[in-house]
């Protein structure tokens, strides 16, 4: 224990690592299952109302990304992480009280707000010498966090909902709490680029990148859909319970972590980015499809099961794909923009697909979506795909 929270253990990456780990347990938790089931069962809230929670939960945390380096410049790390751990213990605790849709809605925004700056604050601390090693320990760290989270909230959501409220609480708590012991100085960013600069710099960039747009936004858009409604889509179309519904995730899960370091070296070995992201979004889709026909439930952990292993097929290549396509000398600007258009798609997901199910069904929704990934698939097996210029291999933000 001496040792985790040692500040000059590696920067601190370990106690980043458990913080991020607490944090991203949280938001799994709270965006696929605790605002979903609990704002529609226990609040009595409309599917509509929750997929907009969920949207200004991930526009919130979005925005700030945005800022998080002015304020790492100007204020130290533990300042900036403890108080915006504060506001996410404030937002899931009043999320369990607010009936009224306003107020559901604020408290996902404050939750979203709160959580921003670890991720940012964790990629300043890899160092460059093991660069691979940490950031594999970090991508490690969040899968495993935001995939346990939806899987315990549900089990305790199907028995005690209150208790889940309470477990989110507490956890939220604790890394606020594990945050005191982070360094108090100050990280340096680098130099500033003057306003005409960067607007010269961004337009230049979105003109090379153009090909990777549709990618960028509307794979996180329908993935974005289905966050709101697959509780209830489980609950009245496969008719199962939020714990069986958690073995759904489970195998999900399990079999993207599995598959990705494979299927990483799968793509490298192979070369081909392209046939590797339309093969991976194609079978998403399909898969998706067979999904929203409410198959029996051992055929839903099959399809399941191969949904993750397509994501670990997309990942691996879709950051090399990002990769190629950043210029040596402006990557953590090219990173930058990567990560807010993909923030456009997961902020105007879950709001669609609450509209959706609250027009039709949830069942309409998961269709949605398997559309979505099918022409994605399709543009990126039709699309020349021409990397402006080369780049070293780097790690690209979550």
């Amino acid at each position: 224990m001496k040792g985790l929270f040692n500040r000059s253990n590696r920067g601190g990456i370990v106690l980043l690592g458990v913080i991020l780990l607490l944090v991203e347990f949280v938001r799994g938790a709270v965006a696929a299952s605790f605002i979903p089931i609990y704002g529609e069962k226990m609040l009595g809230l409309s599917l509509d109302i929750v997929g907009t929670a969920i949207t200004a939960h991930f526009l919130t945390d979005t925005a700030l990304k945005m800022v998080i380096g002015w304020l790492l410049d100007r204020f130290s790390t533990r300042t900036i992480v403890h108080a915006g751990l504060l506001v996410s213990l404030a937002g899931v605790a009043l999320m369990q009280v607010a009936d009224v849709p306003w107020l559901f809605i604020l408290s996902a925004a404050l939750f979203g707000i709160g959580i921003s700056p670890i991720w940012i604050v964790c990629l300043m601390k890899v160092t460059e010498d093991k660069r691979a090693t940490q950031m594999g320990l970090l991508y490690t760290i969040w899968f495993i966090g935001i995939g346990s989270g939806p899987i315990v909230c549900n089990l305790l959501l199907d028995h005690a909902p209150a208790a889940a409220g309470r477990l989110i609480a507490l956890v939220t708590a604790l890394s606020w709490g594990l945050s005191l012991f982070i360094s108090n100085r100050r990280e340096r960013m680098i130099e500033t680029i003057p306003l005409t600069r960067q607007v010269a710099l961004l337009r230049e960039k979105l003109s090379r990148m153009r090909a990777l747009l549709p990618g960028m936004i509307l794979q996180t858009a329908g993935a974005g859909m289905l966050l709101p409604v697959l509780p209830a889509f489980a609950e009245k179309e496969l008719s199962v319970s939020s714990s069986t519904y958690s073995l759904i995730l489970l195998a999900a899960g399990g079999l993207t972590v599995l598959g990705l370091m494979p299927m990483g070296r799968l793509s490298d070995r192979v070369g081909h980015k392209r046939a590797f992201l339309s093969a991976g979004f194609c079978t998403f889709s399909a898969l998706l499809l067979v999904l929203s026909t409410a198959p029996p439930f051992w055929e839903c952990l099959l399809i399941a099961g191969a949904l993750g292993i397509s994501y670990s097929a997309v990942l691996p290549a879709w950051n090399a794909l990002l990769a190629s396509y950043l210029p040596q000398s402006h990557q953590g600007l090219g990173w930058g923009i990567f990560s807010t258009l993909e923030g456009i798609g997961i902020m105007i997901g879950p709001a669609a697909g609450g509209i959706i199910a609250s027009l039709g069904t949830e069942a309409d929704v998961v269709w949605t979506s398997a559309v979505l990934f099918g022409l994605i698939g399709l543009f990126y097996l039709l699309y020349p795909l021409r990397p402006a210029e080369p780049a070293g291999r780097v790690s690209a933000g979550k």
